[in-house]
């Protein structure tokens, strides 16, 4: 998988002149952050970080990605609407997972009072590593979908220009004119535009829920914008705005500070760490709401670990999506191998296969956001540990993809200039608006790849380990 660029980077003195035009040109077209000692203010901001180069991707695998994209935004909606489905399988996770029995709680009381939302939002992004089997053929493996705040999205939007720029001065215009237009901010726009004129008020606002520190908001701005560039007005709350201001009519509208929410847009509230009881007092005001909501919670129910490990179950995509066979397969193709760690013999054995072999495998909590994932030594000592405890079915475990190693250059601010040897993980955006029970909109709405230093096992780029790459097609 070698991209044509290996020559350039043993030559030093071009590799700084292409680092110094890289970090311009990439604050020149917006791919920006805010500061870690001033997360909440951009009064000085800096580039978010990226590759030097684009990375390599086998064009057969890029294209398997974007074809089973709509497939795996039909099976989200398909769990998210089987009651009996996420119940039976989160029935052990709930038991010691608090903070996935909580949204399970909120789930069946807004079950009970019977849905106001007539009008489904989804926008998930599937993750996938190119895995170097035995035969050492690279084969596409799913890492994770997440269907929860899902970023990214605008500012690689932004990215495969940095990076055209880059080859272009190395005096690689032909490779640069091969890198892929890719515009997910604008695919994510138009599925909240669409949720939002089917939510039928020209007079009602998006609703952002954001979180209290926004290091990412140039992320947000470019899907913000898109909006904007459509009249469609965009407001930015947190859940303590809508625990103090958030109220609903007898018909179940939502409004924030006098105005009616059409769609509420989460890039807040996947993790613990979220939410206090007024946080969770407010999201249960949001469910029980008229207004799109970006996951409801039963959609980011259906993006949980333990979810993705009993779809690998024989049998279980069949009974999700009768009748779609070509889907099926283009979806199981995708999947690594995942195991459960439930109280019981098949739990037992597969525990003791870890603890046995921990470089095989990943232990995974419930948990989004990156760098929670468990490996090696560390996963051989929380198995031991829990290994004969209920806590251990909080957990799934999947094997270690392997994927092939590229030296490139990361250039973070403040950093040094230095060749590491990297991998990618690959995550397609997809978008689908449902109405009552007609599909109204279903796509693949663009592209991410992630590039870190084979040191560090987890983590995105929000949490400061990967940086954001173009895929170079070969």
């Amino acid at each position: 998988m070698a991209a044509p660029w290996e020559g350039v980077l043993r030559d030093e003195p071009a590799i700084q002149e292409a680092a110094s035009v890289a970090v311009d040109a990439a604050l020149l077209e917006g791919v920006l952050m805010r500061t870690e000692r001033e997360p909440n203010a951009s009064d000085v901001v800096n580039y978010a970080p990226f590759t030097l180069l684009p990375s390599a991707v086998p064009s057969a695998l890029f294209e398997q990605a974007y074809a089973v994209q709509q497939d795996f935004n039909l099976l989200v909606d398909a769990i998210s609407q089987n009651k009996e489905f996420l119940e039976r399988t989160l029935a052990s996770t709930i038991k010691v997972d608090d903070f996935t029995a909580q949204l399970f709680r909120i789930h069946m009381q807004v079950l009970e009072e019977g849905l106001s939302q007539s009008v489904f939002l989804g926008i998930n992004r599937s993750d996938y590593m190119f895995d170097c089997g035995v035969d050492g053929m690279p084969a596409l493996k799913q890492i994770e979908i997440n269907t929860i705040a899902a970023s990214f999205g605008g500012l690689t939007s932004r990215t495969a220009a940095v990076h055209g720029r880059v080859l272009k001065m190395l005096g690689k215009s032909e490779e640069a004119s091969r890198l892929l237009p890719n515009n997910p901010s604008k695919g994510l726009a138009l599925g909240i535009a669409k949720a939002w004129e089917l939510y039928g008020s020209q007079s009602a606002v998006v609703m952002f829920l954001v979180e209290e520190v926004q290091r990412n908001i140039f992320d947000q701005r470019c899907i913000e914008n898109e909006l904007w560039n459509r009249n469609i007005r965009v407001i930015r709350k947190r859940f303590r705005d809508v625990f103090e201001k958030g109220s609903l009519d007898d018909a179940k509208r939502l409004y924030i500070d006098g105005q009616e929410v059409a769609v509420v847009y989460y890039r807040e509230g996947y993790v613990p760490k979220n939410y206090d009881r007024q946080n969770w007092e407010a999201r249960l005001l949001l469910e029980r709401s008229r207004a799109v909501k970006c996951p409801d919670i039963a959609t980011q129910l259906a993006g949980t670990k333990k979810v993705q490990q009993e779809l690998s179950r024989p049998g279980t995509l069949e009974r999700l999506l009768p009748g779609r066979t070509e889907a099926i397969a283009r979806i199981r193709a995708t999947f690594a191998g995942l195991y459960s760690l439930d109280m019981g013999e098949e739990g037992d054995k597969i525990a003791a296969a870890a603890i046995a072999d921990p470089d095989r495998f990943v232990l995974k909590p419930q948990r989004e956001g990156g760098g929670n994932n468990l490996y090696g030594e560390e996963l051989r000592q929380v198995l031991e540990k829990i290994r004969d405890s209920p806590e251990r079915t909080s957990y799934i475990l999947m094997d270690k993809i392997k994927p092939q190693p590229a030296m490139n250059y990361l250039l973070r601010a403040h950093s040094p200039l230095q060749v590491s040897e990297c991998i990618s993980e690959l995550g397609i955006f997809g978008v689908y608006v449902r109405q009552d029970k007609e599909m109204v909109m279903n796509k693949a709405a663009g592209h991410l790849l992630r590039t870190k230093a084979i040191e560090h096992a987890d983590g995105g780029v929000a949490a400061g380990v990967a940086v954001l790459d173009s895929p170079y097609l070969v």
